[in-house]
């Protein structure tokens, strides 16, 4: 019985730990929003996320006009490991928005950790066009 019960406890260690292993940074699924701010439109106002998966978000703006783009829901519940402009790098412990005084691209490389709705969008532009919704499974 305890030899059994030895082989038992030594397999569920070896599932455990064939678990933790791996980079979960190492391969994200990439995401793209580019916002027109002369038609005011979104190139895509929904997404379909999943908790615990690890996703690479660009969002490009035209320069047309300055604009923040906000989605603070969507980052509080989210594990968020980089942003990047330029080839420069940015740890952050939490985001709110990013903001384009001309054209360029934000990537910001997260994680979902909570189940969800959420909103991102342009103030004071979300109800003519630049708005759309994460749903996170």
């Amino acid at each position: 019985m305890k030899t059994i019960f030895a082989a038992a406890t030594a397999v569920l260690m070896l599932a455990g730990a064939a678990q933790a292993e791996g980079n979960l940074a190492a391969n994200g699924t990439d995401l793209k929003l580019e916002i027109n701010t002369v038609d005011l439109k979104f190139s895509q106002d929904v997404w379909e996320l999943e908790t615990g998966k690890y996703y690479k978000f660009d969002i490009t703006s035209d320069g047309n006009e300055e604009i923040a783009v906000v989605a603070p829901e969507l980052f509080r519940n989210s594990w968020i490991n980089q942003i990047v402009v330029n080839d420069l790098e940015v740890k952050s412990y939490g985001l709110y928005s990013v903001e384009f005084d001309d054209a360029g691209t934000f990537n910001i490389s997260f994680v979902p950790i909570r189940p969800g709705e959420y909103e991102i969008y342009v103030p004071g532009y979300e109800n003519r066009g630049l708005k759309g919704k994460f749903i996170v499974k």
